[in-house]
């Protein structure tokens, strides 16, 4: 990994690949619908690239003043090496020029790697849902997290 980012629009071009990995990464991955309906939606999409090479891609719904990261994902090969950091860096400096004021997220309490990144990233918890995510064995909370991006 070079680290020289680069980011786009995904666009349906690109769910193949999406679908190669997010079941890589989650228990319980979004759909290939999921991802079409949101492109479809204009959410704002985006697939982030070292040098030539996808390697993370986020969706995010924007209504007037606020945003939603619905998925932030980057791929195993590329965690851990700063990568993430970056991409939420960008993402927040896109909405910014969109003119949101306030980034809101989910994230499960087990999944300390994300819970960290968004803690050093700015973000503060503001609550919490109850059973929010399926889970190997009923449900998991999620944490709500915001911040000014």
């Amino acid at each position: 990994m070079s680290g020289d980012y680069r980011y786009r629009p995904m666009t349906a071009a690109d769910l193949d690949w999406v679908m190669t990995h997010e079941p890589q990464l989650y228990p319980f991955p979004w759909s290939r619908g999921n991802f079409a309906d949101s492109l479809s939606a204009g959410y704002v999409c985006r697939v982030m690239l070292d040098a030539e090479t996808p390697i993370g891609y986020a969706v995010l719904m924007v209504v007037l003043d606020e945003a939603h990261l619905l998925n932030f994902s980057v791929i195993a090969a590329a965690q851990r090496r700063g990568a993430g950091a970056a991409m939420l860096a960008h993402l927040r400096e896109e909405l910014r020029l969109l003119g949101v004021i306030q980034l809101f997220l989910e994230v499960r309490p087990s999944n300390t790697p994300a819970l960290a990144l968004y803690t050093r990233s700015g973000f503060a918890s503001i609550g919490r849902r109850q059973s929010y995510y399926p889970a190997r064995e009923g449900r998991e909370d999620a944490i709500v997290m915001r911040v000014a991006p």
